[in-house]
């Protein structure tokens, strides 16, 4: 298995492997508004602030994030592994080269949001040095609360 990473502004490809990432929230309280997003609108937040990363396994498109420089630091969001790809470490393979591009960009610290129903996706973080430091409740447009942790990794 070889896993590679790329930047990428394919706003198709973007949408896709997202789409089939979040699809197993779909029937969730609280929908994740990915399911919402369209194509064009992530052409027009990769037009404007936003990037996004890649990543592939045997050339095949597996998962991919997007990022933003906010401040002193990257927020990322989105980070999507297509269902039959997860658990082979393609999610930390992206976030060590969101990591390495950080670095080369002079910032040294990378933050994200999530949601406190997704026990994993904290524990993946917190598996390679995420930190929460911060909880919050996000109000949904169909009067659900949401619960989420902010979370955070200074890289030396």
């Amino acid at each position: 298995m070889n896993i590679t990473i790329e930047e990428s502004t394919n706003s198709k490809l973007i949408h896709e492997i997202m789409i089939k990432a979040f699809s197993e929230y779909k029937n969730d309280a609280a929908p994740s508004s990915a399911l919402e997003e369209t194509v064009e609108m992530i052409s027009t937040s990769l037009e404007n602030r936003e990037n996004a990363l890649i990543g592939f396994i045997d050339d095949e498109p597996a998962a991919m994030l997007r990022f933003q420089f906010i401040e002193k630091y990257i927020y990322f969001s989105r980070l999507s592994v297509i269902p039959k790809h997860q658990g082979k470490g393609i999610a930390k393979a992206l976030l060590k080269a969101l990591e390495k591009y950080a670095k080369q960009n002079d910032v040294n610290e990378i933050q994200c949001k999530v949601r406190m129903s997704v026990p994993r996706n904290i524990q993946l973080y917190e598996s390679i040095g995420y930190e929460i430091f911060e909880e919050d409740i996000v109000h949904k447009p169909n009067g659900v609360d949401l619960k989420v942790v902010s979370m955070r990794k200074y890289m030396n």
